[in-house]
């Protein structure tokens, strides 16, 4: 039964290749923009979402730090694409994945780290003691925030797995029990439809917190 039940994230098509991974390269097919003699209602939709995220993160970031806007821009993008297209019938999440997503945080994160090292150590050094605490504390506010800054790529990248997990397996198992008989199909198409919008809700909603929280961190170092 949970064989069964997880069997939907399994990413291996065969023993030699998976090509269940070439799911992220589907959102290039989203985006013939010279092909249309007009724009698009999706494109002129996707605009738009950018522009507010775009004023977003300009809001986070110190205008120091605006020069990072392209990279965060392009995590948002290939996560919401990922979040998104994973809600298709018979398509692999990707994001669904720790491997997708700690290879999207630990970069970052290593990158922060080795930066703050090499250019702000005094700076990066003041985080540790925040401002007020007591001295007989420093110690162990050091020792907090030491493994404050070291899980943060497993924290990030374990919050956007278990969001995308949680909700396909409940639409796994409702769609699972609409099998059994045609009144209990009757009972759980309704939840599955407010569901359903629910994930596209949360799709988006993970996809932009997992950029901001980025936003955040570089605006620490």
């Amino acid at each position: 039964m949970v064989n069964n039940l997880f069997s939907i994230f399994d990413p291996s098509t065969s023993n030699l290749f998976s090509l269940n991974w070439l799911m992220l390269f589907l959102p290039v097919m989203m985006f013939p923009l010279v092909f249309w003699v007009s724009p698009s209602l999706f494109i002129i939709s996707f605009k738009i979402l950018l522009k507010k995220f775009l004023k977003e993160m300009m809001n986070n970031l110190k205008s120091t730090k605006a020069k990072n806007i392209l990279m965060l821009n392009s995590v948002f993008i290939l996560i919401l694409f990922s979040n998104l297209i994973g809600l298709l019938p018979y398509v692999f999440t990707s994001s669904s994945h720790l491997v997708f997503t700690m290879v999207l945080s630990f970069p970052v994160w290593i990158s922060l780290i080795l930066f703050g090292i090499f250019n702000k150590f005094n700076k990066m050094m003041c985080h540790l003691v925040p401002l007020g605490s007591p001295i007989f504390l420093s110690v162990f506010m050091v020792v907090i925030e030491t493994i404050s800054n070291l899980i943060r790529p497993i924290t990030l990248s374990i919050r956007l797995t278990a969001n995308m997990i949680s909700g396909h397996l409940l639409i796994h198992l409702l769609s699972s029990m609409a099998l059994l008989s045609n009144s209990m199909m009757i009972l759980t198409i309704p939840i599955m439809i407010t569901l359903m919008v629910l994930e596209t809700a949360v799709a988006v909603i993970q996809s932009f917190v997992f950029v901001t929280l980025i936003s955040l961190y570089i605006n620490e170092i």
